[in-house]
């Protein structure tokens, strides 16, 4: 049974996408496509993935580009992949690589070729590999972080009430002369 890893070089508005069968004792065979980086290619290449039996994905962080890409495959391709007839304890595994452990030789870059090299990193073990917590977790972090800043924003605004209470109001914050302009002339 074919064991297959796909690498997908990420960037702003495309990826390169590349499928591998990595049990045979050859040299890899890739296969290659082009998608685009909206939410409707993101589901295509899903499907796609899940079509051609992929096990592992494995993606460069590029900035924070790769965040939808994941997002996309965490919620359409895993899942399937997971729940697929005959699925291994690796299935549906997605693998981030640092950019640095990617790197090429000098030159003019080349997506497939980067996206080839993901795979063949990944099977020898040459990839440094960053983590990424499951999505439960990213809500965790998301709520926490929002309530902080909420906290944060609430006692700035009441340092900020309290200071301009005290000075002239030309030399308050703009958001605070406007709304308080008229308080004051009636006064």
């Amino acid at each position: 049974m074919p064991y297959r890893i796909a690498g997908i070089d990420v960037h702003k508005k495309k990826l390169a996408v590349v499928v591998a069968d990595v049990e045979v004792e050859d040299e890899y065979q890739f296969e290659r496509r082009w998608y685009g980086s909206n939410p409707e290619q993101l589901r295509v290449l899903s499907e796609w993935l899940i079509e051609q039996q992929v096990e592992e994905v494995v993606m460069e962080s590029t900035a924070q580009y790769w965040k939808p890409v994941w997002g996309a495959l965490e919620r359409y391709w895993k899942p399937m992949c997971q729940s697929r007839e005959g699925a291994g304890r690796m299935s549906g595994i997605l693998h981030l690589a640092q950019a640095l452990s990617n790197r090429g030789r000098r030159g003019r870059k080349r997506d497939f070729r980067d996206a080839e090299r993901l795979v063949k990193r990944l099977v020898s073990q040459e990839l440094i590999l960053s983590f990424v917590p499951d999505a439960e977790q990213c809500l965790w972090r998301t709520l926490t972080r929002t309530r902080y800043r909420r906290t944060r924003d609430k006692y700035v605004c009441r340092i900020n009430w309290r200071h301009c209470w005290k000075k002239p109001i030309s030399s308050c914050p703009v958001w605070f002369q406007i709304s308080w302009a008229p308080a004051h002339v009636v006064c």
